[in-house]
């Protein structure tokens, strides 16, 4: 049985640690690295020996009793937590580890809300009770109060395990595992069936952990284990626990299919696609196929497709793959084979991007953890400035969060990111990797725009021999949803090929709002009719039509400017509720009812990134280190100073050619533009609305 279980945590639970102990208990390493002494082996790269923090996500590799584990270790700073969430997408399981001392923290929520999101099985292992402070008690609270009653916790008493002394090899004797009585009426409360077995004293040991195991992947249960890493207690009964309540069922005989979690780039500079095999198998040289979108078929299907039942991809990509590893660490294995289960990388692979579905499976993951912060790269005038952005694309193709954008018109190179700690490790790793010499302008908030009503925007686009119209309606959605689209077009006035043009056009760029130029999202988009010419209409006119109608629909109404916010979580003692409850509202936040906990107080609330993202350093000033702040992105939300921003900004929406709204009309063999307001008057289709 093959299993990948991911490791998660808030930075410094001892989540490397205990991976550490994991792979040394079960012979993948022969000796425990720890993270202060610089050689742990899943904390490879040099910038995070030097650091004493995870930057990249790292896997390794264990046999234990019949099964095949891909342990995968992921950083736990707020600001890598795209490259966390890349990882969890391919986890069968996830171990949540929580500091004793600390409990459940800002980051801990952040790890469990996008485990529930991907609906990942979840395992708790409370940390650190050897430290002085450690309350177990009061963690298990915790975790039942901010993250799932659910919680199930399990000890040498709950699920009495007789085991047999480890031999000279570490290795690990399980002679029977039977459940407590506590465990047993746990279980029961879950299923009616075995309720009623319970009743009527007809207990079966091998229905009831069964039971429970199914619990556990259906994330209806959730076990709670502790010990400490650091000193190796717990560690083995852990092991055993999780061999015997995990299982999973991989297919090895379907046709092959894939989920792409990670891009690098070895030393030569070729690049090295992760790949998590979740049917069939896959072999060197295989050619497989990845992108694309389903073919609309407009009239009656061919013999082909009505034989197979399986539908047919438009811009598809097929490669071919050149080799195939499996790492350990930063060590690999070449090998010719590799089955449905299995975490490996191959060569050859040129285009995939992390999210990207391999073979059978075209579904694309979207992630949920996005920038919030954007900064100018400042290099050398005297550096070649396309080598500069090759190197930039080629981290983007790595961690595409990163968004590299170059500005033509300013000449200037932006990153986003998620806090100014990644640009730190992003300066170090541009100048390890290659040789170059880079500082990073102050950080900038990365603004949305939105529209305040529905409104219809018309796109008009005839030079001479070139003809395309759409409109579309728009309307403002809720919060944080993005941009969605709906066809109601028929195909007596456009074709199907053309309409789904229209869609793709949507969704292929960023689209700029008329306030500051910032992103356009919240807004569904139907397309409702459109017009081609059979003669003129060609490559790009639907395109240039349907940026000019979104535009030009945006210009009907008005406009809203908005800016990320975070959930914040205040602990103070009572002697500074005063000044944090004074403050909130000064920097435009809310709050909920404070919580009062003995001499400490916890207040949690909502509020600006631009105002609240050094507010850190305050709590800790005032508080004299005592305070703490987390703070947890919390999605878009109305700008709190639309108007300040917007003239700092100083965005010439007439200025922005390549986002105009004005419609291009031909007559008598010459083309004319019409500017937005005029535009509808002159539209070969009625306008609708």
């Amino acid at each position: 049985m093959k299993k990948t279980i991911g490791v998660l945590a808030h930075v410094d639970a001892g989540k490397t640690t205990f991976s550490e102990q994991v792979l040394f208990h079960t012979n993948s390493i022969r000796n425990r690295g720890r993270v202060d002494h610089k050689d742990a082996f899943l904390d490879s790269h040099s910038i995070e020996k030097e650091r004493g923090i995870t930057v990249f996500s790292n896997q390794g590799i264990f046999e234990f009793k019949n099964s095949t584990y891909y342990l995968v270790d992921t950083p736990g700073h707020i600001d890598f937590s795209a490259e966390m969430e890349r990882a969890i997408q391919i986890m069968d399981y996830a171990i949540i580890i929580i500091s004793s001392v600390e409990g459940v923290q800002g980051h801990t929520k952040t790890v469990w809300n996008l485990l529930r999101k991907h609906n990942i099985p979840s395992i708790f292992f409370i940390n650190k009770l050897d430290r002085v402070g450690a309350d177990k008690e009061r963690v298990i609270k915790e975790i039942k109060k901010d993250l799932s009653k659910d919680v199930c916790y399990i000890d040498d008493n709950f699920l009495e395990i007789n085991y047999d002394k480890k031999d000279m090899n570490n290795s690990i004797n399980l002679k029977e595992t039977n459940l407590s009585e506590q465990l047993i009426e746990y279980i029961s409360e879950y299923d009616d069936d075995l309720l009623e077995k319970y009743i009527n004293g007809c207990y079966d040991n091998r229905l009831w952990i069964d039971t429970l195991k199914t619990l556990i992947k259906e994330s209806k249960v959730f076990p709670c284990f502790a010990g400490s890493a650091l000193q190796d207690e717990g560690i083995v009964e852990f092991l055993d626990a999780i061999d015997k309540l995990t299982y999973t069922k991989y297919n090895e005989k379907e046709e092959f299919s894939g989920r792409v979690y990670k891009i690098r780039h070895d030393e030569s500079g070729s690049r090295i696609t992760f790949i998590k095999a979740l049917t069939g198998e896959l072999r060197v040289r295989d050619e497989i196929s990845y992108g694309g979108e389903v073919k609309e078929i407009e009239d009656v299907l061919t013999c082909d497709a009505e034989i197979n039942n399986k539908p047919s991809y438009k811009s598809e990509i097929r490669e071919k793959v050149s080799s195939i590893r499996i790492y350990n660490g930063s060590k690999f294995k070449s090998v010719d084979c590799v089955k449905a289960g299995d975490l490996f990388a191959v060569s050859g692979i040129l285009s995939a991007i992390a999210g990207d579905g391999i073979g059978t499976l075209k579904e694309k993951t979207h992630y949920e953890m996005t920038p919030t912060l954007m900064s100018k790269v400042i290099f050398d005038t005297s550096c070649n400035i396309r080598k500069v952005l090759a190197y930039f694309k080629m981290l983007e193709s790595e961690d595409p969060a990163l968004n590299i954008i170059w500005n033509e018109t300013l000449q200037e190179l932006h990153v986003h990111i998620m806090g100014k700690i990644q640009l730190e490790i992003l300066k170090e790793v541009v100048e390890k990797r290659f040789d170059l010499k880079v500082e990073f302008g102050s950080c900038q908030i990365l603004y949305k725009e939105t529209i305040a009503k529905e409104t219809i925007g018309c796109g008009h686009f005839e030079p001479l021999r070139h003809y395309a119209e759409v409109h579309l309606k728009i309307e403002p959605l809720p919060r944080n949803s993005g941009i969605t689209f709906e066809n109601k077009c028929h195909s007596d006035n456009l074709t199907v090929g053309n309409q789904n043009l229209v869609r793709t056009h949507i969704f292929e760029r960023e689209h700029h709002g008329l306030l500051t130029g910032s992103s356009i999202t919240d807004i569904k988009v139907t397309l409702l009719i459109g017009r081609a010419h059979n003669k003129h209409t060609c490559g790009g006119d639907f395109r240039e039509a349907t940026f000019r109608a979104l535009r030009q629909g945006l210009e009907k109404v008005e406009n809203v400017l908005l800016e990320p916010y975070y959930k914040f979580t205040i602990e103070v003692s009572t002697d500074y509720i005063g000044r944090v409850l004074s403050d909130i509202p000064k920097l435009h936040g809310t709050f909920e009812p404070v919580q009062v906990e003995e001499d400490r107080v916890i207040i949690n609330g909502r509020g600006p990134v631009a105002l609240f993202m050094d507010y850190s350093m305050e709590v800790v000033a005032f508080s004299k280190g005592k305070g703490s702040i987390s703070l947890i992105y919390d999605g878009y939300d109305v700008c709190h100073d639309s108007e300040e921003v917007i003239a700092n900004k100083g965005y010439d929406k007439n200025a922005d050619i390549e986002h105009t709204s004005t419609s291009v009309f031909c007559s008598h063999g010459q083309g004319y533009l019409v500017s937005w307001e005029k535009a509808d008057a002159a539209m070969h289709c009625e306008v609708q609305g």
